[in-house]
C-alpha cells in the first residue's frame, strides 16, 4: 500500500491522453487520476499542441491517428520542445506501421488497442520511474560536480565533526525544517545539500531558490508558480519550485531577505503543506522538506518587526551553526589540498602547493569570504602562475598586506610583474597593500601612507583601484 508521501509525489506527475474517442479518454483519466496522477486530455493534435504551450507533462499518451494530424509528428514535436517528457503510443491492434520510426524518435513504449487498464498503469509506472531515474542520475552528476570543486566536507576539526554528527541525525528525522545560519561562503548550501542526500526523501529532488535574487512579485511566482492569465506575461501555466520539490527539499537561501507579504503565504503553505498557484482557485498538495539559510540574525529581525515571528520560529526546528573558518584553521590545510588536486586536474597543472610561507600567509588570514574565497584564491594561484609552488606573490595583495609583511614582499611582488619599470607601479601596489592590511579604511591606509585621505581617493581614481570590504573610513 502506498504512503501518503508517494501518493502526494504521484500528484506532480503530469500526463496528457491525446485520443479522439471520448470514451477512451474519459476512462484513462478516471482510471489514473485514481492512481494519484494529474490527469488531461485532448481529442486532436491542435488541442494538445494548445495544452503543451500552457502547461508541462511528465507524460504523454498519443494515439497514432487523430482527427487533425499524426500522434507520430507530435511525438517528435514534443521530443523537440520537451525532451523531458515520456512518450506512449496507442493504435489500433495490428495497425502499427511506423514502430521503428517511432522507437527512433524517442518513444518509450507503443500499446495495442484494446488494452487492459490495469496493463497501461504498468507501463505508464514504468516510463514515469525511467523519467525520475534519469532526473536522479543527473541531479547526482550535478552533485558529483559541485563536491569536486568545493566541498565543506572536507577537514579534521572538532566543530566540523560536530556539525556532522548533528546532520547524520536531523537526516532521518523526516521533513523536519531546518535552519543553517553562517556567513556568506561557510558552505550552507552543500549542508542542505548533504541533509537531503541522507536523508528519507533523498529519492526527490533537490530544489534552491535564492531569495534576495527575486523582487517580492517574481520570487511569490518562482516559490508557487502561476496559472495562465493570472498576470500580463502569463501565457501558460508554470509549476513553482515549491510543487517541483513534492517529495524531496526546497532548500530557500537568504530567507532573511524574503518580504514580509511573502514571509506569511510561506508560513501558511508551511503549516498546511498546501498552496495555491499565483492565480489559482484550487490546493495543491506537497510533503517537502525546508531547509533554510541565513547569514543575517533572524532573531534581531523578529526585534525590529522586519521578520514574522510565527515564520521564525516555524523554521527555527533545528537550528544549525556554521562556524566561519577563521573559527576551524585547522580545517584550512586539508581544504588546500583538496583545491590544489581539483585545479591541477581541471587545468592539466602539477602543482604541489603552496610552500611554507605561503602557507603560513594563508593560515594567518582571516577569510572574511570564508570557503568559497579560499577556492578562489587557489584556482586563481594555478590558473594565472606556472611555478611548481604557490609563492607568497602569487597570493591576493590583500593576504599578504593582511600578514604585516608587506615592504618584505612588496620588492617580490613588484619583481613577479617584470622588474620595477616606473614610479606609478611601485605607487600602486604600495596602495594596495596598505588598503588590505588597512582593511579597506582609507583614513589608516592613508596615514600609513603618508599621504591625505584626498590624496589616496585621487590616487583610487587613477588607478581603478577598489578599497577591499568597501569600507569608507
Amino acid at each position: 500500500m502506498e504512503t501518503d508521501a508517494v501518493t502526494l509525489a504521484k500528484q506532480t506527475f503530469g500526463i496528457l491522453v491525446v485520443d479522439d474517442e471520448r470514451t477512451l479518454r474519459f476512462a484513462l483519466k478516471e482510471g489514473l487520476s485514481e492512481e494519484g496522477y494529474r490527469v488531461e486530455t485532448a481529442g486532436d493534435v491542435a488541442e494538445a499542441m494548445s495544452r503543451l504551450e500552457r502547461e508541462e507533462y511528465h507524460l504523454a499518451l498519443l494515439d497514432q491517428k487523430l482527427p487533425d494530424g499524426s500522434g507520430l509528428d507530435l511525438l517528435k514535436h514534443i521530443r523537440a520542445k520537451r525532451p523531458e517528457t515520456q512518450v506512449v503510443m496507442m493504435t489500433a491492434f495490428g495497425k502499427f506501421e511506423s514502430a521503428v520510426e517511432a522507437t527512433k524518435a524517442g518513444c518509450y513504449d507503443y500499446v495495442a488497442k484494446p488494452f487492459e487498464l490495469d496493463h497501461m498503469k504498468l507501463i505508464i509506472k514504468n516510463a514515469l520511474s525511467q523519467a525520475r531515474l534519469s532526473e536522479e542520475v543527473s541531479r547526482l552528476r550535478d552533485a558529483e560536480r559541485r563536491r569536486a570543486g568545493s566541498t565543506l566536507i572536507v577537514g579534521g576539526s572538532s566543530k566540523l565533526a560536530k556539525i556532522f554528527e548533528t546532520i547524520r541525525k536531523v537526516a532521518g528525522t523526516g521533513s523536519s525544517t531546518v535552519l543553517l545560519q553562517g556567513e556568506t561562503g561557510v558552505g550552507k548550501e552543500l549542508l542542505a545539500r548533504e541533509i537531503h542526500d541522507l536523508g528519507l526523501m533523498r529519492d526527490g529532488p533537490f530544489v534552491e531558490v535564492n531569495c534576495s535574487a527575486f523582487p517580492e512579485n517574481l520570487l511569490e511566482s518562482e516559490l508557487f508558480g502561476y496559472e495562465k492569465g493570472a498576470f500580463t506575461d502569463a501565457k501558460r501555466t508554470k509549476r513553482g519550485l515549491m510543487e517541483l520539490a513534492n517529495g524531496g527539499t526546497l532548500f530557500l537561501d537568504e530567507i532573511g531577505e524574503m518580504s514580509p507579504g511573502l514571509q506569511s503565504k510561506l508560513l501558511r503553505a508551511l503549516e498546511a503543506k498546501r498552496f495555491r498557484r499565483v492565480g489559482g482557485v484550487s490546493d495543491i498538495l506537497v510533503e517537502t522538506r525546508v531547509i533554510a539559510a541565513t547569514n543575517r540574525d533572524l532573531r534581531g529581525l523578529v526585534e525590529q518587526e522586519r521578520f514574522r515571528e510565527d515564520l521564525f520560529y516555524r523554521l527555527d526546528v533545528i537550528r544549525i551553526v556554521v562556524p566561519p573558518l577563521r573559527e576551524r584553521p585547522e580545517d584550512i590545510p586539508p581544504l588546500i589540498d583538496h583545491f590544489v588536486a581539483h585545479w591541477n586536474r581541471e587545468l592539466g597543472r602539477s602543482v604541489k602547493g603552496p610552500n611554507d610561507e605561503a602557507l603560513a600567509l594563508l593560515m594567518a588570514y582571516r577569510w572574511p569570504g570564508n570557503v568559497r574565497e579560499l577556492r578562489n584564491v587557489i584556482e586563481r594561484a594555478i590558473l594565472l602562475e606556472s611555478e611548481e609552488w604557490i609563492l607568497p606573490e602569487h597570493l591576493p595583495v590583500e593576504i599578504v598586506g593582511a600578514s604585516g609583511s608587506g615592504p618584505r614582499v612588496l620588492e617580490t611582488r613588484l619583481k613577479s610583474e617584470g622588474g620595477v619599470t616606473t614610479l606609478a607601479q611601485a605607487e600602486r601596489v604600495a596602495i594596495e597593500m596598505a588598503l588590505a592590511r588597512a582593511g579597506g579604511n582609507k583614513t589608516k591606509a592613508s596615514e600609513w601612507l603618508g599621504i591625505s585621505r584626498q590624496t589616496l581617493r585621487t590616487k583610487l581614481k587613477e588607478y581603478r583601484i577598489e578599497a577591499p570590504g568597501g569600507h569608507g573610513g
